[in-house]
């Protein structure tokens, strides 16, 4: 049976992830309460607490003036952020999917990222940027030598992995290469003694069947949240 772990840090995965597992890959606001992964690794950032209009504040201070940043959950910005775009998705707890390595996946790197990254430019399933492959285990399916699928892990709340960048080459889909490939990501995250779940943009049905069919369920209905920091963001409001 797998690990049971707290599911209260999926409530706040982000700042979960960059306050534990993933604290190497955080840039942390100067008075604590807010947190963003290094830009080139992960666009997310997170509040502490997002009712805390001290967090905003400290978030705005770390990341600039009038600057892009995305968060997840279901933030209220205050009246000074500009949003710019919100994504309803969904957020599905993975404890009842069944785990299996893939004969055929390979272990994809540093040297791969150019691959992977035309293979995301072609499909967007998500942010992928040139060290979001440091995150975690990422996973792929070569025909004839070109990478044609691929999935990986993203944000790493204590004791849960995201899976994501889950991707299959137009030319190649219909022959089950993306359900094998989460599958054996989920088998390499069960074994660490952890808990795959995913996030999905809801308007995503097709996926989201897949990972049901799989044994996800859907735990909340959280936003992706595209907003600009104030123009004169300085910190010091609060």
């Amino acid at each position: 049976m797998p690990t049971e772990h707290p599911a209260a840090a999926l409530d706040n995965p982000v700042w979960a992830a960059l306050t534990g597992p993933h604290r190497a890959f955080a840039e942390t606001a100067p008075g604590g309460l807010a947190a963003r992964y290094l830009p080139a690794a992960n666009p997310f950032a997170a509040l502490a607490d997002p009712a805390d209009p001290a967090a905003w504040a400290d978030l705005a201070a770390l990341i600039g003036p009038d600057e892009p940043v995305w968060l997840t959950g279901l933030p209220t910005p205050p009246p000074d952020w500009t949003t710019v775009r919100v994504i309803p998705g969904v957020q599905l707890d993975g404890r009842g999917v069944r785990a299996e390595a893939a004969a055929e996946a390979i272990r994809l790197g540093p040297d791969d990222v150019a691959e992977m990254t035309g293979l995301v430019e072609l499909t967007e399933p998500g942010p992928f940027l040139p060290r979001t492959v440091e995150l975690g285990t990422y996973l792929g399916i070569r025909h004839e030598g070109r990478l044609v699928a691929m999935a990986g892990e993203r944000m790493h709340p204590p004791g849960w992995t995201e899976i994501s960048a889950v991707c299959t080459h137009p030319d190649h889909r219909g022959q089950g290469l993306a359900g094998r490939l989460v599958r054996a990501v989920a088998a390499e995250i069960r074994g660490r003694g952890e808990t795959p779940f995913l996030h999905a943009a809801a308007e995503n049905t097709n996926a989201i069947r897949l990972y049901e069919s799989m044994g996800f369920t859907l735990r909340r209905e959280p936003v992706f949240i595209g907003l600009r920091t104030p123009a004169a963001a300085d910190g010091r409001r609060g």
